[in-house]
């Protein structure tokens, strides 16, 4: 690997650090304490060509390799105040925009691709009440008709299901198949049958919308099948290793941020006469912090480097979800203890990295499955 980035990379890192500066900032705590998503921010972001950084430029894309797109998503990340509107960008083009990218037909990608690109908003749908950890076990279903398939189920805790214009949900096809029935569809936000939820209220990423999809005799044509029948599995792998790989590249911003504030407050908060940064107890945190950063971004620059050479990325992938989520949730601790009371006032907005991490241990896979899955690759049975 290659640790050094060019001028122009970092030129890039840059303006999208400048731009979230300029431009996302507005009025983030009144959004987040009413739970409203920014969606004049998420079009400026699609306009700036976020949506569009890892993609084909046929399609509306910058073309950016790997590695480029996560070191300006985590100039995004740094920028933003706003933990949710990173996230949520990070979600669709994770998950609903590389799944479509990758199994998508011409016409698919034209169709739903280009949009989701320029700003439309699509959901990726595959939990249900109860099929969480365990996502194969999932109960719905799409029975074949003339022309297409019939949905029939329900989708909970989806990233952007409220506001979706479109979501690639999940069904199965051949439940005696079982993992292997499973295939995957696009489903138009005006097909009739498709409805959503309303918001659902959470500890943290506020401006993030997660709520349920639901589907009664929901017709959906045969050109609206992404993939092939029964390769919702694969499809389903390969958006994954891809939301686990980066779904927080701008967190890694956020953390950088975070050292960057606490550094400044260490050095001008006076407590018993000397400034708080020369206490042990305050120095080893920013250490600690620095630790975290630092790791966390060779985790993710390393998977970016193996996709970049199209290499196997499942177990790195698996090593940066659990690894970053878990060190934002440490550091956002300790970001509070350095700022004290104030990092328990909310006038302060110091509180609220903690809040949003907390959903990081659980969502695109808890820390829990992320070790089980290393242990499966080190060859545990």
């Amino acid at each position: 690997m290659n640790f050094g980035w060019s001028e122009a990379q970092l030129e890039l890192k840059k303006k999208a650090k400048d731009f979230a500066l300029k431009h996302l900032n507005s009025e983030v705590s009144q959004k987040e304490q009413t739970n409203s998503f920014p969606l004049e921010e998420w079009q400026k972001c699609a306009e700036f060509g976020v949506l569009g950084w890892p993609f084909p430029k046929e399609y509306g894309g910058a073309g950016y390799e790997m590695s480029t797109s996560i070191l300006m998503l985590e100039g995004l990340g740094f920028g933003s105040e706003d933990n949710g509107l990173p996230f949520s960008l990070n979600s669709q083009l994770w998950s609903t925009q590389m799944a479509i990218n990758a199994f998508g037909t011409e016409e698919q990608k034209q169709k739903y691709l280009k949009p989701l690109i320029a700003g439309k908003i699509g959901a990726f749908g595959i939990t249900e009440e109860d099929s969480g950890s365990d996502t194969y076990s999932l109960k719905m279903c799409a029975e074949r008709v003339d022309g297409g398939y019939v949905l029939n189920g329900e989708k909970h805790y989806i990233t952007l299901a409220p506001i979706c214009d479109i979501a690639v949900v999940f069904a199965t096809t051949n439940p005696k198949l079982g993992k292997w029935g499973i295939t995957a569809f696009i489903v138009d936000r005006s097909c009739d049958g498709f409805t959503v939820s309303e918001v659902r209220e959470k500890v943290g990423m506020r401006t993030t919308p997660m709520g349920n999809l639901y589907f009664k005799d929901c017709f959906v044509s045969e050109s609206n099948r992404l993939g092939k029948e029964g390769a919702g599995l694969s499809l389903f792998s390969s958006a994954m290793e891809s939301e686990r790989g980066y779904i927080f590249a701008s967190q890694v911003g956020r953390m950088e941020k975070q050292l960057e504030k606490a550094v400044e407050y260490a050095n001008s908060r006076k407590s018993f006469g000397k400034t708080i940064g020369t206490f042990q107890s305050i120095s080893n945190r920013i250490a600690n912090m620095r630790l975290r950063l630092e790791t966390c971004k060779m985790h993710l620059y390393k998977v970016a480097y193996l996709d970049d050479h199209d290499l196997p990325l499942m177990k790195e992938a698996a090593m940066a979800k659990l690894y970053i989520s878990e060190a934002f949730v440490e550091s956002s601790m300790d970001f509070i203890r350095i700022f004290g009371a104030k990092g328990v006032v909310t006038e302060f907005e110091i509180e609220r990295d903690l809040r949003d991490g907390l959903g990081g241990l659980i969502y695109s896979g808890t820390s829990d499955i992320q070790r089980n899955i290393i242990a499966k690759l080190e060859g545990l049975l």
